[in-house]
């Protein structure tokens, strides 16, 4: 599973960021965002980097004003770390796989005055960023930052806004990327400050 896992993220980032191969890295990255948790290289599988691939890839990094950053299952690659480490990286965290296999989900009642919907309109799609950026402590989002989301769900991918039945205001939302070969990744969930812990976000 864990193979799969990474196989998907590799496919995932190349729909919606700019790549480039720098030795056994794959590197990505979003110019339209310096966020870090949107800027990372995924190592290849059984990856064993040398120094000056660690250094080339600092520069790409760099040269775009981006934090140079990996993520990727610890188990697929174990010789990258410590090569890393001797480079002066810093392990930031070491976070467990979340997997939901089909019959395996589970279904959380949502508060009778939420509505869940999946976006179509412009201004769903736009309040569904808004909720994002503002759960994230992110700036408003631009109407390009909704077309480029609205192109995502055009290719496939899937987002849910909760909002207030009564008012349509939005309350909390995610995404799931593009599905490969029958997996994605929920990423972006989100509920405003307002709205907390009243089950919005499952």
């Amino acid at each position: 599973m864990d193979s799969r896992i990474q196989s998907y993220l590799r496919f995932a980032v190349k729909q919606q960021r700019d790549t480039e191969q720098i030795g056994p890295f794959l590197a990505t990255f979003n110019r339209h965002s310096a966020n870090p948790f949107l800027n990372y290289a995924i190592p290849n599988d059984a990856a064993t980097p040398s120094l000056s691939n660690i250094k080339a890839l600092i520069a790409a990094y760099k040269s775009r004003g981006r934090k140079p950053r990996l993520e990727y299952v610890p188990s697929l690659a174990p010789a990258v770390e410590e090569a890393l480490v001797a480079a002066a990286f810093a392990v930031e965290g070491r976070l467990p796989l979340m997997i939901c296999t089909p019959g395996s989900e589970q279904l959380l009642p949502v508060s009778p005055d939420i509505e869940l919907i999946v976006p179509v309109s412009d201004a769903e799609i736009l309040a569904t960023v808004t909720v994002q950026n503002e759960a994230y402590g992110e700036s408003a989002p631009s109407p390009e930052d909704g077309k480029r989301l609205g192109n995502s769900l055009a290719a496939g991918g899937i987002a849910v806004l909760a909002r207030v039945a009564a008012t349509g205001e939005p309350a909390g939302a995610g995404v799931c990327s593009v599905p490969e070969n029958q997996t994605t990744e929920i990423a972006g969930i989100g509920v405003r400050g307002a709205f907390r812990r009243r089950g919005i976000a499952g």
